[in-house]
């Protein structure tokens, strides 16, 4: 499931956005501010961000996502009409949408950003593994035998490829996995993680595909 971290401090406008996107199948945690976002930064698949915030505004925390997230799209909501703000908000953010909107077109935007950050009309190679991310095919080039996972296995392979190189916790994994809050020692995420390198690896007992991140999660390796 597609998670987005929406940004808003209109409460009318939020609550009316986030239903509309929940209705189209979206996940979304909604933020009222700046404050605190950064634990939910590599969770997220896309950001929907208001201009005018408390504290610091939109331009500000969008830079800042930016720079440390490049591969996440940020679409930009804005009341602010003037060409100066969208050459600004344009300068980091991947989209610009001025105040008042349809919803559809926000969904439209918003889908046209996943297509583009999803890179969906690309194959990839990771190692000896060739990924068609239209259909989410994995096939070993050196055997040339696709892959098959579990639903499970798919999930969190997705998740950790939509956030490659990016070191993820357990909780991040599990809870985006799941949708269940993470229990301290539970061993369910390890035992799946274990299945999907011996089908991954060529060396299960030595990744580098999926590393273990000691005291802290996973990472896959571009």
């Amino acid at each position: 499931m597609v998670h987005i971290l929406y940004i808003e401090d209109e409460k009318e406008i939020g609550n009316w956005v986030k239903e509309e996107l929940i209705e189209k199948g979206y996940k979304v945690t909604w933020l009222l501010s700046g404050e605190g976002v950064e634990k939910y930064l590599s969770m997220a698949d896309i950001v929907i961000l208001d201009v005018m915030l408390p504290g610091l505004d939109g331009f500000s925390i969008g830079k800042r996502i930016k720079n440390e997230y490049q591969k996440l799209p940020i679409l930009m909501l804005s009341a602010r009409t003037a060409v100066e703000d969208k050459i600004e908000g344009l300068g980091f953010a991947d989209d610009y949408v001025t105040k008042p909107f349809h919803p559809k077109e926000l969904i439209a935007r918003v889908e046209v950003l996943l297509r583009r950050f999803n890179k969906k009309d690309q194959i990839i190679e990771l190692q000896h593994l060739t990924i068609d991310p239209q259909d989410f095919q994995i096939v070993n080039r050196e055997t040339r035998e696709e892959i098959l996972l579990t639903g499970k296995q798919y999930a969190i392979f997705q998740y950790l490829f939509r956030h490659a190189n990016q070191i993820l916790t357990k909780e991040q994994i599990y809870e985006s996995v799941w949708e269940e809050v993470y229990i301290e020692n539970d061993k369910t995420l390890m035992v799946h993680i274990r299945y999907l390198r011996e089908k991954l690896e060529k060396d299960p007992a030595n990744p580098t595909i999926i590393e273990t991140i000691r005291g802290i999660g996973y990472r896959l390796k571009e």
